[in-house]
């Protein structure tokens, strides 16, 4: 299976704070792609490196 990204990608990482979400969403950042939001169970309203968490995926807020 093919994931087919562009410019107009937007991500939605899981486990955001974990060890390897952590790792992969700044590599992310780091390439360029637009990570919106971070997901970890209760922890929602905070931020992690300026991307905002929730405690339950969904449908991110436009930029």
């Amino acid at each position: 299976m093919s994931v087919l990204v562009d410019a107009n990608t937007r991500l939605l990482v899981q486990g955001i704070t974990g060890k390897s979400g952590s790792f992969h969403a700044s590599a992310c950042k780091e390439y360029g792609t637009q990570v919106v939001a971070g997901v970890t169970p209760a922890r929602g309203g905070e931020k992690f490196e300026n991307t905002p968490r929730r405690s339950l995926p969904r449908r991110p807020t436009p930029l």
